[in-house]
């Protein structure tokens, strides 16, 4: 319970340094990011319990990533973040779920998520700012990834990659559990324009 309302205090913090920064008041916040105005002004007095749209479509329109969101300062030169030490940011009604484990510093930084998907769960995105990249490497299993309505499967040994600023799902397949890696590889900066991305 400790880590849980730390770890809410913490992206509270983020979340209105953030929007601090991008000189965004929290009405504007609230239109940009398609994200009501009770829910910012309760995230940021560290309340509540935003989920996973939720924080990409804050992350999506700050022009960071959702685990600059997530994250206090830098603790170590080379850190190791292992599965159970991550809580889950989505789980489906099947019992899937998606864990951000990290997220690379620099210019371009790069997200490191953990999913399981259980046959028949899906999980919808919105599409995100432009210059995002997604990659899935499907270590067991096989899932159905949905680009732009498009099917496309994606068995165990196999990686795919596109463009993340169009909807796409994330569906489990198969008769087994699908266990994937994927990375997100965001543009350098903030972004150029977020009143236009659509969540």
């Amino acid at each position: 319970m400790a880590e849980t309302v730390a770890a809410l205090r913490t992206v509270a913090n983020n979340v209105k340094a953030a929007r601090t920064r991008a000189g965004l008041s929290l009405d504007e916040l609230s239109r940009r990011a398609q994200v009501s105005k009770g829910a910012l002004v309760a995230l940021e007095k560290a309340q509540g319990n935003p989920n996973l749209a939720t924080l990409v479509r804050l992350a999506d329109t700050l022009g960071i990533s959702v685990s600059a969101l997530m994250q206090g300062p830098p603790e170590e030169r080379v850190r190791v973040v292992t599965a159970d030490a991550v809580a889950p940011l989505w789980t489906g009604e099947q019992g899937s779920e998606a864990r951000l484990m990290l997220t690379t510093s620099g210019a371009a930084p790069v997200e490191v998520w953990r999913w399981h998907l259980e046959p028949g769960d899906a999980y919808p995105s919105h599409p995100h700012q432009a210059g995002v990249v997604e990659t899935v490497n499907v270590v067991s299993g096989e899932m159905t990834l949905v680009v732009d309505g498009t099917e496309h499967t994606v068995e165990a040994g196999q990686t795919a990659t596109f463009d993340g600023d169009t909807a796409h799902t994330y569906r489990g397949a198969g008769a087994t559990t699908c266990h994937l890696i994927m990375t997100v590889h965001l543009p350098p900066g903030p972004a150029s324009s977020p009143a236009a991305f659509t969540p």
